[in-house]
């Protein structure tokens, strides 16, 4: 099997010579592919885009014209800052808000002059997950830049409550995006529900487990030093409690800080305990 690595760049330089991508500009990133708008069309048309209220999109411009068409349906959108490099690290884009076109919100720049910066566990529980990719297969195995960014996302989202182990993720992709092969995964990459390209949608058919949360043993101390919401949650004391169950909760105050419990169902077999932490204050209205 290859490594990570060497898939990314074997995509990015093949989507270059096919002229695939809409710029050269590809490396260490996710590429904006011909036919996004496209993709996008055929996602909206699934009956879990349709019922989805509220929806977690990654900032890139790939998946732009899902962010525009979530927004123009009148969904709210909860935007990832950039490299989390915000303790608010989600822009929220609420349609009935909003001073800006869905074309205009739905770009990084626009969101951040419209949108609103905001705490994890101010979130509303999230219908639908938007994630971009460099490389997927048809089982739901992903492949991003390789920054991470998109699975602690998807941790911090699990942790505090608004999303759970059903809450379908989606990608779109250029179908030279799509690979007829096994592609590596470890636990705390977030598997797909499904995958649009501008030709179909394909339901994942795989089963690999979702994260529970953060694996901290995962990260190393420089990754935790770069996003300051991890080194937040690092210094919390945990204790013992339940899992909070997701379910759609009131707007809760910008100034509410995360009191974080500790799982005593996430101890992983392995010889390693590998924690995991979840905010209790996503179950109070």
């Amino acid at each position: 099997m290859r490594s990570k690595q060497d898939i990314r760049e074997a995509m990015w330089a093949a989507m270059v010579q096919a002229g695939a991508s809409r710029s050269r500009n590809v490396h260490d990133r996710i590429p904006e592919f011909h036919g996004s708008k496209e993709a996008a069309d055929r996602v909206s048309d699934l009956a879990v885009w349709q019922a989805a209220e509220v929806v977690k999109s990654n900032p890139d411009s790939p998946q732009r014209p899902l962010r525009q068409r979530a927004l123009q349906e009148g969904k709210v959108v909860y935007m990832a800052v950039p490299r989390l490099r915000s303790e608010q690290c989600f822009v929220e884009l609420d349609p009935i808000v909003l001073e800006a076109t869905p074309a205009k919100a739905a770009t990084i720049a626009g969101a951040f002059r419209h949108g609103r910066l905001v705490f994890v566990e101010e979130m509303r529980p999230v219908d639908l997950v938007i994630s971009g990719s460099v490389a997927v297969n048809r089982g739901g195995t992903r492949v991003g830049k390789g920054g991470g960014f998109a699975d602690l996302e998807y941790g911090l989202a699990m942790a505090a409550g608004i999303v759970g182990p059903d809450t379908p993720v989606v990608t779109t992709v250029h179908p030279i995006q799509l690979l007829e092969e096994d592609l590596p995964w470890t636990q705390h990459d977030v598997p797909l529900s499904y995958v649009g390209t501008a030709e179909e949608v394909i339901r994942c058919t795989g089963e690999l487990p979702r994260p529970q949360g953060i694996y901290w043993d995962d990260l190393d101390e420089r990754k935790i030093a770069e996003i300051p919401i991890l080194q937040k949650l690092i210094t919390a004391r945990p204790t013992a409690t339940s899992t909070p169950t997701p379910q759609r909760v009131a707007h809760q105050p910008a100034d509410l800080l995360p009191s974080l419990v500790f799982n005593e169902n996430a101890f992983h077999s392995s010889s390693l305990f590998r924690p995991v932490f979840r905010f209790a204050g996503v179950e109070h209205l």
